[in-house]
């Protein structure tokens, strides 16, 4: 029997490639978008489904377990980047990003579960970020809420083992995505303190991503994780540096680490 699939953020990016790639794999692939309509090019059906909308998860939810009698795996895709000094960042922009990126993800995972308890199995796969791992410069809010996102994965992964259902966190490093365009920017500010760190800071940033890795690798990875029967709690995906960088903050001292992210940043 194949697997039913659903994936949030699927229109574009990396959620797109898992999905297109995971279809071509026999899989009963479901997509999510805020605006499916807009999208003409998706070879797997696209439900409406804001991940800040608790309503549009359950409703989305349900259409798939109507249609398929199942859902066996969900990925947990959508979220949105943001940049900028903290102290800048309008309040209102980091709660959206928090809405996104952490509590949209654990509605989900709500929505899903009893369902999943019920067939006495289920996957979930939460799409984190090495960021996560790490307080950088400038992306400290998204930085924060991806870090979060995996604590939540660790505790849930706990409480849910005994149903049946395994929880996994999977951490991207630089895609090459369109995920800058949609990036919330905290502007340059004349004169602002931050002016010239946070803007060499945001072209770096910017370039990572247009230089990223192929999203085809994150799909591969995603696709031998399903077929995993006890997947790990942790998968870091990405260039070996980007990787290494976890490594590196658990060995060195705080101060030297602090360092090795400000001459990197050029601050």
């Amino acid at each position: 029997m194949s697997k039913v699939v659903l994936i949030t953020g699927a229109s574009s990016g990396i959620g797109k490639s898992i999905g297109e790639f995971l279809h071509t794999k026999g899989f009963v692939v479901y997509g999510t978008s805020r605006n499916p309509e807009r999208i003409t090019n998706s070879i797997f059906p696209l439900l409406t489904l804001d991940v800040r909308n608790k309503e549009s998860i359950h409703k989305a939810v349900a259409e798939v377990i109507e249609k398929s009698g199942r859902l066996d795996v969900v990925i947990n895709n959508a979220g949105v980047g943001i940049t900028g000094p903290i102290e800048e960042i309008p309040t209102e922009e980091i709660i959206n990003n928090f809405e996104t990126n952490l509590f949209g993800p654990i509605e989900v995972m709500k929505a899903v579960l009893p369902s999943m308890r019920m067939q006495k199995l289920g996957l979930i796969i939460n799409i984190s970020s090495i960021a996560g791992y790490m307080g950088l410069p400038y992306r400290g809010i998204y930085s924060a809420s991806k870090g979060a996102l995996e604590l939540i994965t660790e505790a849930l992964r706990m409480e849910v083992k005994s149903f049946g259902i395994h929880i996994t966190n999977v951490a991207p490093g630089d895609f090459a995505t369109n995920i800058a365009a949609g990036r919330y920017h905290a502007p340059l500010i004349k004169g602002s303190p931050y002016e010239i760190p946070y803007g060499v800071t945001l072209n770096s940033m910017n370039n990572h991503v247009d230089s990223g890795s192929n999203p085809n690798e994150m799909a591969v990875a995603i696709y031998e994780i399903i077929q995993t029967s006890n997947p790990k709690g942790h998968y870091k995906i990405g260039a070996f540096m980007q990787k290494f960088s976890i490594v590196l903050k658990r060995i060195v001292p705080d101060k030297v680490y602090e360092k090795m992210l400000m001459k990197h940043y050029k601050i």
